[in-house]
Formats: structure tokens, sequence, C-alpha cells
């Protein structure tokens, strides 16, 4: 095996073109961890807030960016995991992903679902471990309750749309644009809603004969937490997992009390290895099954070579992707 490898390195905090090509050594493993050749890595939206330098990688991390991978084990530590060296697999990472080789948990690994090749299985992990971990674990979606997701059309949108609606729920989606709207209907959405021309508040009491939404899943915060409010149902739970539209809100606490409405946030990347492993294990139980009947799909938009990381981070920023962005080695 190599001793080093190339990898995606930030020459320091600014635009997409501070991206440049590097070579390190490999990374050296721990017990429990594995070696992955990278084959593809995701593209997401903390890469962009980490090379800008508002967005540290946590404490042991690797400085590199990438949140999720999918390629080959060609060493480690698979004890305890039913997995062996040369298996296909995608991997949830807290950093190192640009690079082509990435050390990750072992349990926090997963199989290639049914018919997907590297490049759609790179574009999962990240999105699917947030939208399980936030949608169904903290947000709680119960059976016949319904779900609003702001920012329909990203990779986190997409995979929630999914997955949401092959588990029997009625999914509405904000998004930016009449084709967008088109786009998110089609993956299942009940109703996709462009913000730029209609209330989202009004659109969802219409639609739900004045109840409300049980869970919203809130990517841009902001102003838009007094209008989750507004929208919520009884016993609704709010979940805020980026704060695209603003990290500031008066919020108004008598709706909240008398709506009895849970609002909430986190962030998965700090999250222990233990709780990552724990969202795997539920993700393989009951989402990677749906991949085998097409219920849920991998939804890449576009997909660029490794070398041309700024390329990708430029396309990311100029907010024309329809799902997700991926690059391959």
């Amino acid at each position: 095996m190599k001793k080093e490898m190339r990898v995606v390195e930030i020459t320091e905090p600014g635009g997409s073109d501070v991206l440049r090509i590097g070579t390190r050594a490999l990374p050296t493993l721990d017990t429990g961890e594995v070696l992955i050749e990278v084959k593809a890595a995701g593209v997401n939206r903390p890469d962009i807030f980490q090379r800008k330098g508002i967005y540290p990688p946590p404490e042991g991390a690797s400085d590199l960016l990438g949140l999720e991978v999918a390629g080959v084990i060609v060493d480690g530590d698979v004890s305890g995991t039913d997995f062996k060296i040369g298996d296909h697999v995608c991997a949830l990472t807290p950093g190192g992903g640009y690079a082509e080789y990435c050390k990750v948990a072992a349990s926090n690994c997963l199989p290639l679902p049914d018919g997907l090749d590297f490049v759609q299985a790179a574009s999962l992990p990240e999105t699917y471990f947030t939208v399980w971990s936030n949608v169904f674990d903290i947000g709680r979606l119960k059976e016949s309750e319904t779900l609003l997701v702001h920012g329909g059309a990203s990779g986190i949108g997409t995979s929630a749309i999914q997955i949401a609606t092959a588990l029997g729920h009625d999914v509405y989606a904000t998004v930016g644009s009449d084709d967008r709207v088109k786009a998110v209907e089609d993956m299942g959405a009940a109703k996709g809603i462009n913000y730029k021309c209609e209330d989202f508040v009004e659109e969802i009491m219409q639609l739900t004969d004045g109840r409300g939404v049980d869970v919203i899943l809130d990517m841009v915060s902001g102003e838009y937490i007094n209008r989750d409010i507004k929208c919520a149902a009884m016993d609704g739970r709010i979940v805020i997992i980026a704060q695209l539209g603003g990290s500031r809100a008066e919020i108004s606490s008598g709706s909240l009390m008398r709506k009895r409405i849970t609002l909430t946030g986190s962030t998965l990347r700090p999250r222990t290895i233990e709780y990552k492993a724990k969202i795997a294990s539920e993700l393989r139980e009951r989402v990677w099954p749906l991949f085998a009947d097409g219920s849920v799909k991998s939804v890449v938009d576009k997909v660029f070579p490794f070398e041309e990381a700024a390329q990708a981070h430029a396309y990311m920023e100029s907010g024309a992707h329809i799902g997700k962005i991926v690059l391959f080695f």
C-alpha cells in the first residue's frame, strides 16, 4: 500500500479558489477504525463553511474537508461488525473525505445499497444520517404524521422527502422555483411550495385543513422560526439544522406554549461514534431495503473529478443544484 495520498487542502480561509491538491501521509488507524480507499466523496454545505473558516472540525477530526465517502475497505479493525477487508462501503466521517484514503469508524460504515455505484452511494451518508437523526430520532415523526421540509431541493431536502414518503408520511417542501416544485413533487412530496411567490404558512394551513404539520425540518432558521410556529400542529416539533436565514429571531413564546411545541436543533458532526453507529444501524434496517424496490433513490445532480473540488464548491454556492454534488476519484 502507498504511504502517501493526494488530498484537497485549504490553503487559507476564503473562496473556492483556496482549495489546492496536496500530498499527505496515510492516516494512522486506531482500534475500531478502518481505512477506505475513496472512490467518491460527497460535497456538503458544511464543507463550504469550513473552507470559509467559520466551521472548524471537531477535536481529533481531520482538518481535511469531506463528511461522506464511498470506497473499499483496505485495512483496519472490522471486529464487532460484519464487514471484511475488500468490502465496498459508504461511510459517515467527521472529516477527511477529500482524499484518496480516509479513516472512519467501522461502525459508521454501511454497505452499498443494492444497485448503487460508488458515486451514488457517496451521496448518501451525510444527508441520510442527518435526516434520520433529526426527523425520526429527535423529531420523533410517527405513523400518520406529516412533515414540512425547508430547502426541499437540497441534498438534505431530497433525502427527507424520499425517506418520509416511502415510510408513508405526507411531506410538504419549500423551494425557490417552479422547476424545483416539480422536482420535489416528482420525488414524492405531496406539495411543493415556491416560497418566492407563495406564503408557506397559508399553504400549509390550507393543505392540512387548519391543523398544521407535526414535524418541521428547518435549515433556514432566522425569521422562518415564527412562521414555523404558526403552521405547526398541536404538539408539533421544529428541528433546526442550519442557519441559512440567520441565527437570530424573536420568538412568540405564547404561541409556542399554547401549541405545546418543541423547538430544538442539532449538529451531527460532533456527535459520538456510538450515536452515529446507532443511526447507521437504524438506516440499515429501515431505509437501505427501500433502495431495492426503488422507493428511495440516490439524487446526484452533478459529478466533478477530485481535482476540480474548487469548481464543485463554486457550483454548490451558485445554488443551481437539485440533490447532491459528488467528487469522483
